[in-house]
């Protein structure tokens, strides 16, 4: 059973570095390639020599004079450009075909080639033994063509090219210590993972407004999403429902979508979490906050704070930039949303608004344990809780939930399991 979790284990960590096992295999094909270009391919040519058959002479023992030194120097002088007589060697090959047939092989790295060494060798041998005659002279050179060459010189050294990555993909998971399943992420800090939804990656204050005015998640997202918020208390404000300051019957509530800067993805969970709630009726409000690190926020703030920014859902979703600590003072919003960034190595949560509700957002792959720790001391430091973590961008291998802690999910598996379908006997 260990093997086999252990063969999960690292088939994951291939699939999650498949980018550096595809660009080893990349590597290696190109490498197969160049060397099947760079060099080029021998030929091969035949001659066969007819020995008479009144001479006695053993045909195992004239193979082996074919190829000797004074028959191959001899036919060095009538190849053209010269070749060595290691090379020769190297290059020609005599077999018998029957008792009185020798066949002389040779190669070359032309047709022309080949065939001169074959034919020349074949003279050398007749004049050398003085007897027998050329029954058939290399006319002809065969050999495996180019792109058959590269493609199977390619394929293997993509193959082998696969092989190093996936090690060198095993030896870079084996160190890293990002948290990639929702278990281990909800295990940091002990508290659970609401939900793990798919996020956009805008790049400029123009991709922002896209995700602000056409943001629909699909059905599995969007029931993610729905149940994250009934968790957080933040369903029952509808655009029919009176709304009051915070602390009076029916007020406002605020959560503060918390990230790292090191995390980029992350930061597209507040405005997405924002369009979703609009899209359920709840007049809400997206602030964009001050900022521990106001960088990480800089196309997003430009695009909330342009004047021209469209919107699908008129009345029921606004977009502000604040430099206050007024999350939950906004007018006319049942639900506030706040965007906060802060430091992955020295997070300090003080730095951002106070809201009524603080939830962690965090990518898969994107924080360690240690970060995600440091977040939550710092907020708690400030007073705050963190009340939950939504995951975006969750790896795709990733079959656990993180709405579990620890120590439930192991008082789970310890839980004897029921038998039925035994006989029991009664003694008396």
């Amino acid at each position: 059973m260990s093997q086999a979790l252990d063969l999960k284990k690292y088939l994951q960590t291939v699939q999650r570095y498949r980018t550096v096992v595809g660009f080893a295999a990349w590597l290696g094909f190109v490498v197969g390639a160049a060397f099947t270009v760079l060099n080029s391919p021998m030929l091969a040519s035949k001659a066969l020599v007819l020995l008479p058959a009144s001479s006695g002479r053993d045909i195992q023992t004239q193979v082996i004079i074919a190829s000797s030194d004074p028959v191959l120097a001899q036919a060095m002088r009538r190849v053209d450009p010269a070749l060595s007589l290691s090379t020769m060697h190297g290059r020609v090959q005599v077999t018998s075909v029957t008792r009185y047939i020798v066949a002389i092989g040779a190669q070359g790295t032309t047709a022309a080639q080949a065939q001169e060494i074959a034919n020349a060798v074949a003279a050398s041998y007749i004049s050398y033994v003085n007897g027998g005659g050329v029954l058939e002279p290399a006319t002809s050179a065969t050999g495996t063509p180019l792109p058959t060459r590269l493609l199977v010189n390619g394929g293997l050294g993509a193959l082998l090219g696969a092989l190093a990555g996936a090690m060198a993909a095993v030896a870079i998971g084996r160190n890293d210590r990002r948290l990639r399943e929702c278990d281990e992420i909800a295990d940091a800090i002990g508290v659970p993972v609401l939900a793990s939804i798919p996020v956009g990656h805008p790049s400029d204050a123009a991709g922002w407004a896209k995700v602000l005015d056409g943001y629909e998640p699909g059905a599995v997202h969007a029931w993610s999403l729905r149940k994250a918020l009934h968790h957080l208390g933040l369903t029952e404000f509808r655009r029919d429902q009176p709304h009051h300051r915070h602390g009076e019957a029916g007020s406002s509530a605020s959560v503060a979508v918390l990230s790292l800067s090191c995390d980029p993805g992350a930061l597209a969970l507040g405005p997405q979490l924002a369009v979703f709630a609009a899209s359920l009726g709840i007049p809400t409000e997206l602030v964009i906050g001050p900022q521990q690190d106001a960088n990480a926020t800089a196309t997003l703030r430009t695009a909330c704070a342009a004047a021209a920014i469209p919107s699908g859902r008129p009345g029921l979703l606004r977009v502000t930039v604040a430099d206050d600590e007024e999350a939950d003072r906004q007018p006319g919003a049942a639900l506030t949303i706040v965007v906060a960034v802060v430091d992955g190595r020295s997070p300090q949560v003080a730095d951002t608004m106070h809201t009524t509700t603080t939830v962690l957002g965090v990518s898969a792959g994107a924080a360690t344990a240690e970060q995600l720790a440091r977040v939550a001391v710092s907020a708690a430091d400030d007073g705050r809780d963190i009340a939950a973590i939504i995951v975006a961008d969750p790896d795709p291998a990733d079959n656990t939930t993180g709405r579990l802690p620890q120590s439930a999910r192991a008082a789970q598996r310890r839980q004897p399991t029921r038998l039925t379908g035994t006989v029991t006997e009664a003694r008396r």
